[in-house]
């Protein structure tokens, strides 16, 4: 055990020097700013285009802001933020796999799961906190400004979509244990969420996919309920489960 938080304490330190916890940090309250501001400006905008969209014999009506609008700018902006993780954080393996340094903790005595168990922790560790302070700060503008209560089933459109991270985050670790760059990591990663994205257009396949859990619109607009991504959750949580498990596998074999 103590060889493992000894390594976490490691990774997490080498996190802060590198300048990424800082980076996602601003971009995580960046995007939980721009939620509602954007909904906020949304008026105003329309008012300025006013006189340009008459000229093409449009008509603007006066718009009508609710938190709804700054839930959406949310579900619409996070995967942004999951996107920007993902590529910043595709190299915590590969890294170490060029500058050999992972060699000279194991010759130490690490024992090479507690290297993926370690990884891994920092990577949902980070999201965690980036994704539900992200939330945080849109929740807060929005009651300030609007009415949270508008919004059907809020938390667990924010939990799933959470989840769905998680899974993300589960893929990289394996990618990274399969693959030597990030290049390949980014790949494999962004290749199995586009498959499960197109097979999502199947109605009957969709509702047991991990990308279903990226539809936080349908459950705050009422048009779903939470049971209906029961099964996708279920699955969800076995696949990652499976994934770092195949991860700790491949990486004990792993010539380094």
């Amino acid at each position: 055990m103590k060889t493992l938080l000894a390594f976490l304490k490691k990774e997490l330190t080498e996190q802060l020097r590198s300048g990424r916890v800082l980076f996602l940090g601003i971009l995580f309250v960046l995007f939980g700013i721009m939620n509602p501001a954007v909904a906020k400006l949304t008026p105003w905008l329309m008012e300025q285009l006013a006189d340009t969209l008459a000229e093409s014999g449009m008509t603007v009506t006066e718009v009508n802001i609710t938190a709804m609008d700054s839930w959406v700018q949310f579900f619409k902006n996070i995967p942004m933020a999951l996107i920007a993780f993902v590529l910043l954080e595709s190299s915590i393996f590969t890294k170490e796999y060029r500058s050999g340094t992972l060699i000279l903790s194991l010759t130490k005595g690490l024992e090479r799961y507690k290297v993926v168990a370690a990884k891994s922790t920092v990577l949902i560790l980070l999201w965690s906190v980036g994704y539900w302070l992200c939330y945080a700060i849109t929740y807060a503008y929005n009651a300030y400004y609007w009415d949270n209560d508008i919004a059907k089933s809020l938390p667990h459109s924010a939990l799933v979509w959470w989840v769905f991270g998680l899974w993300v985050i589960s893929l990289t670790v394996l990618f990274s244990t399969l693959c030597t760059a990030n290049t390949g990591v980014l790949v494999g990663t962004g290749g199995v969420v586009l498959v499960s994205t197109v097979l999502g257009m199947i109605p009957k396949v969709s509702k047991f996919l991990p990308t279903l859990l990226t539809d936080g619109n349908s459950l705050i607009y009422g048009q779903k309920s939470p049971k209906d991504y029961t099964a996708a959750l279920v699955i969800t949580g076995a696949t990652a489960v499976a994934a770092l498990t195949v991860s700790i596998v491949r990486f004990n074999k792993k010539q380094l």
